[in-house]
């Protein structure tokens, strides 16, 4: 199954973090690294008295269930130092989010995906862009087009 992912790290060596954290999620079996966006820079959302964002995305394909993919993406996040402790929001050496996940729909306890809030987010949409200029959500709207509407 194809899923993409988001990455987001504020805190230390963000690079360091966001490639670190995509070595080991290639290193997992079921897991390979397809393509990768570029890093871009970027402003806090939501509480914004935080240093800037380092924010990617990546495709992967996996034969992880969602629920399953996710507890990786949790198991990188806590290998690597993430603590969610403060703020909402709040700085972070690393962020993992799974946005899509084949062209499936998920609403369970812990896991929504499409991620509920991709469609608001340039920082996640932007590097969706890069990985599929025709990427489409489950409900058939286009990021191309998000992006034009934001």
């Amino acid at each position: 199954m194809r899923a993409y992912i988001g990455l987001g790290s504020n805190l230390g060596d963000r690079r360091g973090y966001l490639d670190r954290a995509l070595q080991l999620l290639e290193r997992e079996p079921g897991v390979k690294v397809v393509a990768v966006s570029e890093f871009r820079e970027t402003d806090p959302v939501g509480y914004t008295d935080q240093p800037r964002f380092l924010n990617g995305a990546a495709a992967l394909e996996t034969d992880f269930a969602p629920s399953d993919l996710l507890g990786r993406l949790l198991a990188v996040e806590r290998e690597l130092g993430r603590e969610r402790t403060g703020p909402r929001f709040g700085p972070r050496t690393i962020d993992l989010d799974l946005l899509l996940y084949d062209e499936k729909t998920i609403d369970e306890p812990g896991l929504v995906v499409p991620h509920p809030r991709l469609a608001e987010r340039r920082f996640v949409l932007e590097p969706l862009l890069d990985l599929d200029p025709e990427l489409a959500l489950p409900d058939g709207r286009r990021v191309r087009g998000l992006l034009e509407q934001g």
